[in-house]
C-alpha cells in the first residue's frame, strides 16, 4: 500500500496557508457569536459517547481542508487495510486486528460482516480462547475460597486491565479484591502481599513471552512467598496470560491462556490480559465491554470521514500538533473510577505515535505525539488548572463527564457536572482585568466527551474511539504507530548495569554513569 507522507500533500500548504491568514487570530468567543449553529455543527454522536467539538480552535474551511489532508493521506486505505488483516505493522511483520477480538463469531446468514472471510478461521480461535478464558473466570468467580486476584504485569498487560477494573467498580463482584502489581520496586510487590493469605489468592502472571524481566522477578518472589506461606497448590493458585506455555509449565502454572502476535501491548486489554476484569466483572459483563468496543470499531469503519468521531478527532490533534504549536494535551475525566484512564492514554497515544522518522525510515520535519498528562476533576482543579487558564502555554484540555450516577449521595453529581461545564467555559471565554493578576485570557481549546453513563459498553466504546483516533493522526503523520522500539534500548543496558552494580566494573561507561554506580556501591 503506498502511503503520502502529509507534508507531501497539497492539503499540507493549505492548511498552513489558512493558519497564517487566520488560524492564528481565531478566536473562539467571536466564532460562537457569529454562528449561533457552531455546536450542532461541531458536535455529534458515536456509539456510548456525544462529542462536543465547539470549544476547539477550528472552523468548518479548517476542518474541510484537514479532512482533504486526511484523503489524500490515505487514511480511510490505511484504515481497510487494518481491517482486512493487512500486515500494516511493517517493521515488525504484523497485522494490526486488536479489533478482530471484539468481533462477534460468523454467522453464516449475514455474509455482509465486517470480518474478511480468509480470517474465519482466526475469528473462530478468538472465540475459543475468549470462552475458555471467560468460563474460567467464572469458575473463579463462583470459589468463594479465593478472595483476591493479583495481576503480575507491566505496560500494556498492567495499565488497560487496572484502568478497566477500576472504571467498572460499580459492577465488580463483592467479596473479590483486585491487585495489581507492575513495577519492578519491590516496595510495591510488598505492600500487596501483606494484604493478602496465600490461601485465598489467586495470581495472573501477563507476560506474552513470560521472559519480561520486571514482570518475571514480580513472578518469582510472589512464588516463593507462596511457598514460604505454606503454600503448595501452585496450579491451583497461579495462571498465566501468556503464548510461552512451555516457560509457564516449568513455572509450574497449568492454566494459561494465549494470544497472538498481532495483538500489541497497549491493545491488548480485550484479549487474556483481560482475565483480571473478566473476573471482576463476570463473563457477560466482559462480552458488553467488547460489544462496547465492537460498535465503535464499525462506526470507525462506515461512517463518512465528516462525521467519523475517530478521525474527526485525530485530524484536530494533527491541526493543534502541526499548526498551532501545542505539544501536550491534558486529559480530565470528571469521574473518580476513571482514574487511571490518563495514564493508559499517556501509553496509548505516546508509545504509539512517539516516533521522530516515518514508516520508511526516514527523519520527519514535524512534530507527531503530544505529550498526555492529567488527573481525574475537581482534584486537577486545584492542582495544575492554574496554569490551563492562566500560564503562559496553551494546553488543549479533553473533558470526560458521564450524565448519570451508581451512588445516590444526594448533591455531589450536579457540583461535579456544574464543575466540568464550568471550566470548559471558563476557559473559553475567559476574563478581563487591568491589574493582570485576575486576568483570565481565555480562548482556550478544550473537547468534552460525553457518556449516558459509565457502564461496561461505554468504556469498551471510549477506549476503542481513543484507539481509532491515535491510529488516525498517526497515520497522517506517515508513521508507524504499531511497533515501540523506543523502550528496547534502556532494557538491554539495563541488563548491563545490573551485571556492573554486582561486579563494580565501569569499565568503558560514562563519567556520570560511572560516578552514580560507585555511589550506590558505597
Amino acid at each position: 500500500m503506498t502511503r503520502t507522507r502529509c507534508d507531501r500533500t497539497p492539503a499540507w500548504g493549505a492548511l498552513q496557508a489558512a493558519y497564517r491568514t487566520q488560524g492564528r487570530a481565531f478566536d473562539l468567543r467571536r466564532a460562537f457569536a457569529m454562528n449561533a449553529g457552531r455546536f450542532e455543527a461541531f458536535s455529534q454522536s458515536a456509539p456510548h459517547v456525544f462529542a462536543d467539538l465547539s470549544k476547539n480552535l477550528i472552523d468548518v474551511e479548517t476542518e474541510q481542508l484537514l479532512l482533504d489532508l486526511a484523503r489524500q493521506t490515505g487514511v480511510a486505505q490505511q484504515r481497510d487495510a487494518m481491517f482486512a488483516g493487512e500486515q500494516i505493522n511493517a517493521t515488525e511483520g504484523r497485522a494490526v486486528m486488536h479489533w478482530l477480538l471484539r468481533t462477534p463469531p460468523l454467522d453464516p446468514a449475514m455474509p455482509a460482516q465486517s470480518v474478511h472471510r480468509h480470517m474465519a478461521e482466526t475469528l473462530h480461535e478468538v472465540h475459543t480462547t475468549l470462552d475458555a478464558m471467560l468460563a474460567f473466570a467464572e469458575t473463579v468467580r463462583s470459589d468463594a475460597r479465593i478472595t483476591d486476584v493479583v495481576n503480575i504485569g507491566i505496560g500494556g498487560s498492567d495499565l488497560g486491565p487496572q484502568m478497566a477494573v477500576l472504571a467498572l467498580d460499580a459492577f465488580v463482584l463483592p467479596g473479590k479484591r483486585f491487585h495489581f502489581v507492575s513495577n519492578v520496586d519491590g516496595h510495591e510487590l510488598a505492600s500487596v502481599l501483606g494484604k493478602v493469605k496465600a490461601e485465598s489468592t489467586l495470581f495472573l502472571i501477563a507476560s506474552k513471552t513470560f521472559t519480561t524481566i520486571e514482570t518475571m522477578t514480580n513472578a518469582l518472589s510472589a512464588k516463593a512467598w507462596f511457598a514460604a506461606q505454606g503454600g503448595t497448590d501452585i496450579a491451583r493458585h497461579f495462571a498465566a496470560l501468556t503464548t510461552n506455555v512451555a516457560a509457564a509449565n516449568n513455572f509450574g502454572v497449568k492454566t494459561t491462556f494465549g494470544f497472538w502476535d498481532w495483538v500489541g501491548g497497549r491493545y491488548s486489554v480485550w484479549s487474556a490480559i483481560g482475565l483480571p476484569l473478566a473476573i471482576a466483572i463476570g463473563a457477560d459483563g466482559f462480552r458488553e465491554f467488547l460489544a462496547g468496543a465492537h460498535a465503535m470499531d464499525e462506526h470507525f469503519r462506515t461512517a463518512p470521514l465528516e462525521q467519523n468521531l475517530p478521525v474527526r478527532l485525530g485530524l484536530l490533534d494533527v491541526w493543534y500538533r502541526n499548526f498551532l504549536g501545542f505539544t501536550s494535551r491534558s486529559i480530565a475525566p470528571y469521574h473518580s473510577a476513571l482514574k487511571r484512564y490518563p495514564a493508559y492514554l499517556q501509553q496509548l497515544e505516546m508509545e504509539s505515535n512517539g516516533k521522530r522518522v516515518d514508516a520508511h525510515g526516514e527523519a520527519l520535519p514535524y512534530g507527531t505525539a503530544p505529550v498526555l498528562w492529567g488527573e481525574p476533576g475537581t482534584n486537577g482543579q486545584h492542582a495544575y488548572f492554574q496554569m490551563l487558564h492562566q500560564g503562559t502555554d496553551v494546553v488543549p484540555v479533553e473533558f470526560v463527564a458521564v450524565k448519570q450516577t451508581t451512588h445516590d449521595l444526594p448533591g455531589h453529581h450536579d457540583l461535579l457536572l456544574a464543575n466540568v461545564l464550568a471550566q470548559a467555559q471558563a476557559l473559553m471565554v475567559g476574563q478581563a482585568d487591568a491589574g493582570g493578576h485576575k486576568d483570565f485570557p481565555g480562548n482556550r481549546p478544550s473537547t468534552f466527551l460525553l457518556l449516558d453513563a459509565l457502564t461496561r459498553g461505554s468504556l469498551g466504546a471510549l477506549i476503542a474511539l481513543q484507539e481509532h483516533r491515535v491510529f488516525v493522526s498517526g497515520s497522517v503523520w506517515g508513521i508507524n504507530s504499531f511497533d515501540q522500539w523506543g523502550v528496547e534500548l534502556g532494557k538491554v543496558l539495563a541488563k548491563d548495569v545490573q551485571a556492573r552494580l554486582a561486579s563494580g566494573d565501569v569499565t568503558g561507561l560514562d563519567g556520570s554513569t560511572a560516578g552514580l554506580l560507585a555511589r550506590l556501591r558505597d
